[in-house]
């Protein structure tokens, strides 16, 4: 059982929370939480699995074994100060921001480690990765992979691939959302009702995301086993195919990818 804080109490670190208690993991009142004391949605999520909340970062620090950075990147420079003293494990949730730049606010030896989460998290469902900093151990990664696994699949990568990373796991729920919704529509366009329109687009989506994944198939190889000759699927896909379905996702998280790099870069700067 880990004693885990919390620097700040948002979505993403409630959902890590119930995870953690569910994966037996931790209980709630071995987690503290720092929340901002008008967060009253916060205060309540804790409060109800059994954590205790406070309104400063000190007291998660004293209290916890590790701690886990969950506040907005720029939040980040006001928090780091408030931790300067801790030599505790860090896994940080931070977007963008590097671990150099933890590294060099903490006392010499800190593991750190920095992890990239997604939203789906919120529902066991998550795509972790995390990239271990200079001082972190094996037994430090297999603390984070352990943690993080609990919402979700985890995953260890190098640093320099958290931005694709985010343009992919963190940015592509979006994207996918995007398309749960143009697929219920072109449905309603053709008589389905909205309600079971959602229902389907997004229960199809899942189920091929479980095939791609349990199955361990190329997702190309999946595609061809719709596809019957000279039936409906083949001629959705050419019409997708003509409309330059692929290139645009390619494209989108190429885009996106930059603009990670292009914010990383100018946190490692400052």
């Amino acid at each position: 059982m880990f004693k885990i804080g919390f620097l700040g109490g948002g979505k993403m670190a409630q959902a890590l929370a119930k995870g953690f208690i569910k994966a037996g993991l931790s209980k709630g009142e071995m987690m503290l939480a720092s929340c901002l004391p008008n967060d009253m949605g916060s205060i309540e999520a804790f409060k109800e699995i059994g954590s205790q909340t406070v309104f400063t970062n000190k007291p998660v620090v004293e209290y916890g074994d590790i701690l886990i950075l969950s506040v907005k990147p720029q939040v980040v420079p006001e928090v780091l100060p408030e931790i300067k003293d801790s030599k505790k494990l860090l896994l940080s949730i931070a977007m963008g921001i590097p671990l150099r730049t933890l590294e060099q606010a903490l006392p010499e030896g800190t593991p750190v480690i920095r992890v990239m989460p997604n939203t789906p998290a919120l529902v066991g469902c998550g795509a972790s990765v995390y990239a271990r900093g200079k001082n972190a151990g094996k037994e430090d990664a297999k603390i984070a992979e352990k943690l993080f696994s609990a919402v979700g699949l985890c995953e260890e990568v190098t640093e320099n691939m958290i931005d694709p990373v985010t343009a992919l796991a963190g940015s592509g729920p979006a994207y996918v959302y995007m398309m749960i919704e143009a697929l219920a529509d072109g449905a309603v366009k053709m008589g389905l009702m909205r309600p079971i329109a959602y229902k389907l687009a997004a229960q199809t989506v899942l189920g091929a995301g479980t095939m791609v994944r349990e199955t361990n198939t190329h997702p190309g190889q999946l595609k061809d086993d719709v596809a019957s000759p000279a039936g409906s699927t083949i001629t959705a896909i050419h019409y997708l195919e003509s409309h330059g379905l692929r290139s645009a996702v390619i494209g989108a998280v190429e885009a996106a990818t930059l603009r990670c790099r292009e914010f990383s870069s100018r946190e490692d700067q400052n």
